[in-house]
Parts: structure tokens; C-alpha cells; sequence
């Protein structure tokens, strides 16, 4: 599979497309005032507990306060807490030695906020969901610092290695490397990327996640909550990050700046790929060019069309998504379980793209075509799992239900991506109406007599074809256009137009210049 980053600078900000084998699958929009980003580390100051949610609001500089549930506490909340306020009073140059940090005991799961945050102190927070509608930032005080091949996680010794390394032996390994070159206080998730990866390059990745934990500690000394104590990378490089693999094979940027970050990061943590960043400078729009517009405009309106001609019609409710599949008018053979079959499976590839391309989160339900072969209902879910398992968010596929329903859940990390494709139509200006057709023809006399009365002769209509030929039809001496000429006693001359809509229309004087109203 070849992938693509296509990433295009505009005055409002920064809009990132992914391609797999030419097709968008995911859209990100970095605005140039965005204040608030999922990574992002704060100095928040809890302003109100709510024992009832077992929550509190901690004010982190957003119009409304952030959410922090108990549960986003993290085990290690009262080290945190003690951390925080120890870099805060420190007035020393140096950082101290974070290995000899006393951890402080585990808070039992099932305990209550204001046990924890009473004395509402300042708390080190980081956003676990961007600011959606009118809710404020969801928080989390379990820190994480994401690299390339491992995240960080203060405050604990475990190494975890992901479950998507089928390998025990490499798991093992994996896990024995990290444990000799790790520092004491700091856990360690080895992320799927690490596979076959060597002691250096590991250390080297974990360096780095060690000193951007010294820089938030450099980043409280002295701070006053609310404050920014870290911000996560841009979303070019933090996706970079996460996706980079073996079959990515081009980046294009347009903007110089971008470009040559790009190019610095790419360098840095993986050089023999440096090539496959490019500057693009063409006259096009880059979105234009990658045919990026058009695929936008086909993706993200209620109902999208498949190749076979079958269709979806996707639908936001409070609640949950709806996803309608439509077989069309296509028919695959005369066999209507094959038939079902067929067009589930190819719109079940096509949810699971929509699911990435819009970010839809939340409970997503899918009124596929009835199958009635159990065996064709497994052969969807087991198809579904495989279509879906590219995505990065955490979901969860159900089993199609007796009425023919799917459901899937898919954590929502960042507002939906929710673009407009329609139009204003340039004759009704989005009103959805337009002047009444029976009076259109009274209108254009009502206008032909004004200006034949003003000394106006020899006069050419323009209107559109269909008009023209409501105008001429019939035989000749039986046309509205005939009984104009007989009535004025001038010659009306009437031209078809395919610029002009149904409604418009336009006058020519004898020297075919425009009679404007």
C-alpha cells in the first residue's frame, strides 16, 4: 500500500490530507489560532469539585472549564500533585534528579475527587479530547510523552509492550532492552513501530522523551496556573510520528517553512527516507492537483455514492450515527443473497474509510441489506474487523444483529470533521425557490415593452434553451415570439443561451450590446 501525506498551507491554517493507493481516508485541519490540542501538557487550577460525578472543572485558560473525571485521576495523582508543587517553589537552576523523586502511594479506584483534589490545588494536566460544541477540554493526569518507538509515562516502573507484536520472543526482547536502559520512575510502552528495532535506536527515543519531561519541569518553575506547560507537536510531525512506516513513500508540503520542518524531521528520525519530502510549487492548488477537492466533495455530503452504484446515507442524530445502505440500481447477479452480500461488502469498506476520513466517535449503527445465510452475516463482521483494523481510534465491531443492524463504537478524540459540500445555487441564491415559470414569460414582455416604448428596436432575447424553446414553439405564426413581433410591430430576435439559468435572461440592442436594467 503506498501512502501519501499531501499537506497544504493556507492563511487560515494548515490542512492535511492522507492518500492510501490515491484514496483519502484522512483529513486534518490545523488552524492558525487553534489554542488547545489533544497532547497538549497544562498547569491547571481546579476551580469547582462535583462530588455527585465524581469530577472536577479545572480551569486551563478555555472559556469553560476543562472536565476531569476520577477515573483520568491516574494511580499516581498525589505524585503528580507533589511533583507540581515541587517544581513550581523551585527557584535552582538545575533540575533535580527525577530518579530520586519519592512516588508517593497508588489512590484506590474507587475513591472520591475532593478526597484527592480537596484543597483544590494546581494540578499538571494533559487534554485527552479538544474542546467539542460547547464543552470544555476533557482532561486526563496521567502523562503520556509519545515518541517514535515508545511513550513515556512518569510516575510508574512498568514497560508494557504493545499487543499488536504477535511475537513473544520479540515481546520479550523488546521488553528486556527497555528494562536495562530505562531510568527508575518512568514507564515505558513499547509501541508496535519497535518491532525489530535495535538497543541504540530505542535509547535514542527514549532519550528524547526524557529530556522533554526535564523541559516540563524547566516549564513549572515559578508558573501560574492556568498556563501552557508543553505543547504536542504539530499535527504534520505528530502524524508523522505515529504513521510513518516502510510503504510510506511521499510527503508534499507548499509552504517553504512546513516543507523544510518536514524535511528536518523526517531527517531526524528516519534519514534513509529524507527523499520522499517535496516542495510544491506549482501554479495549482495542491488539493487541486492530488485531486484531493474532488474526492472531499464526493466524501462528505449525506449520500455517498459506490462504484457498483449502490449508496449510503449518513445521518448525525444526539444520540449516535445512522448509516443506511442502499443497493441502487445495479444488480451484481439474479442471486439476491449474493447481491446483499456483495454491496455490503463494498460499503462496508467505504463506512470503514468514513469513519476515519469524517473522525465520526460515539455509537455508530449500520442498517446493512438484509442476509439471511448466517455464514454471510460472519463472512460481514470478519470482513468489517479487517476494513476497520487500519484505523488508529479505538473501536469495537458487534456482531450483525437478527434485524440486519451493525453496531460499531469508535473513540472520538477531536471534533467531527464536518464539511459543507453544497453549493448556493446561483438562481434561486439558496432561497429553494425561484420566480414562478408561468409568470416568466409576462415578465420578460413586461420588460420588452418598457424598453421598445424607451425607442429600443431591433431587440435579441437571450434566455435559456428550454425557455427559447417554450418561446418558438408551435408553428411559426402560433409562437409567443411570432405573436411579440405582430403585437410590437418590431423584429424580436430570440437566442438560446446555455450560460444562463432558467430563469435569467438578458436584452441586446441592434449594436449586440448589453441593455442593463
Amino acid at each position: 500500500m503506498n501512502k501519501e501525506l499531501i499537506i497544504n498551507s493556507t492563511a487560515s491554517g494548515v490542512e492535511i490530507a492522507l492518500l492510501e493507493d490515491k484514496k483519502l481516508v484522512e483529513l486534518h485541519n490545523e488552524k492558525t489560532d487553534a489554542t488547545f490540542g489533544v497532547g497538549d501538557i497544562y498547569l491547571g487550577k481546579v476551580k469547582k469539585l462535583i462530588p455527585g460525578l465524581n469530577a472536577a472543572f479545572i480551569d486551563v485558560g478555555f472559556e469553560k472549564d476543562a472536565f476531569l473525571h476520577y477515573t483520568d485521576l491516574s494511580p499516581y495523582a498525589r505524585s503528580i500533585l507533589k511533583f507540581t508543587q515541587l517544581c513550581i517553589n523551585d527557584k535552582s537552576e538545575n533540575s533535580f534528579d527525577f530518579s530520586k523523586f519519592e512516588v508517593e502511594p497508588e489512590i484506590v479506584k474507587t475513591g472520591k475527587i475532593n478526597e484527592v483534589l480537596g484543597g483544590r490545588p494546581n494540578v499538571l494536566v494533559q487534554i485527552l479530547k479538544e474542546p467539542i460544541a460547547a464543552k470544555g477540554p476533557r482532561l486526563s493526569c496521567e502523562i503520556s510523552l509519545p515518541g517514535r518507538f515508545v511513550v513515556l509515562t512518569p510516575f510508574n516502573d512498568i514497560v508494557a509492550v504493545s499487543k499488536k507484536i504477535h511475537s513473544n520472543d520479540e515481546r520479550k526482547r523488546l521488553q528486556k532492552i527497555v528494562e536495562a536502559i530505562k531510568q527508575k520512575n518512568f514507564g515505558v510502552i513499547v509501541r508496535t513501530a519497535a518491532e525489530g528495532k535495535n538497543t541504540a535506536e530505542l535509547h535514542e527515543d527514549l532519550t528524547a522523551l526524557v529530556n522533554t519531561w526535564k523541559a516540563i519541569e524547566k516549564n513549572l518553575r515559578g508558573a501560574v496556573a492556568p498556563a501552557k506547560i508543553l505543547s504536542e507537536q504539530t499535527k504534520a510531525t505528530s502524524m508523522l510520528r505515529d504513521l510513518l512506516t516502510e510503504d510510506f513513500n511521499r510527503i508534499v508540503v507548499n509552504e517553504q517553512n512546513i516543507y523544510q520542518d518536514t524535511k528536518n524531521y523526517i531527517q531526524k528520525i528516519a534519514p534513509d527516507k529524507a527523499e520522499i519530502v517535496s516542495f510544491y510549487q506549482n501554479g495549482v492548488s495542491i488539493f487541486d492537483n492530488f485531486g484531493i477537492t474532488k474526492q472531499v466533495k464526493s466524501a462528505f455530503g449525506k449520500t455517498v455514492n459506490l462504484p457498483s452504484g449502490a449508496y449510503l446515507i449518513i445521518e448525525h442524530t444526539e444520540a449516535l450515527h445512522v448509516i443506511d445502505v442502499n443497493s441502487g440500481y445495479k444488480s451484481i447477479s439474479n442471486n439476491q443473497e449474493e447481491n446483499a452480500m456483495q454491496t455490503n461488502m463494498e460499503a462496508g469498506e467505504e463506512i470503514a474509510r468514513q469513519l476515519r476520513l469524517r473522525d465520526i466517535g460515539g455509537i455508530i449503527v449500520v442498517d446493512f441489506i438484509d442476509m439471511k445465510l448466517p455464514e454471510n452475516k460472519r463472512k460481514l463482521q470478519d470482513a468489517m474487523d479487517g476494513f476497520m483494523r487500519p484505523d488508529r481510534a479505538r473501536h469495537a465491531v458487534l456482531p450483525i444483529s437478527k434485524f440486519g443492524i451493525m453496531q460499531i463504537t469508535r473513540q472520538r478524540m477531536r471534533p467531527e470533521v464536518n464539511i459543507n459540500t453544497a453549493e448556493v445555487c446561483p438562481t434561486c441564491n439558496g432561497t429553494g425557490k425561484i420566480t414562478s415559470t408561468v409568470l416568466l414569460v409576462d415578465e420578460i414582455e413586461k420588460k420588452m415593452s418598457y424598453l421598445i416604448t424607451h425607442q429600443h428596436k431591433n431587440l435579441t432575447l437571450s434566455v435559456n434553451p428550454i425557455v427559447y424553446s417554450h418561446l418558438t414553439k408551435g408553428w411559426f405564426f402560433n409562437s409567443i415570439k411570432f405573436n411579440w413581433n405582430r403585437k410590437y410591430k418590431t423584429k424580436i430576435k430570440v437566442s438560446a443561451n446555455n450560460n444562463l439559468h432558467l430563469t435569467e435572461f438578458q436584452f441586446f440592442d441592434q449594436n449586440e450590446e448589453e441593455i442593463k436594467f
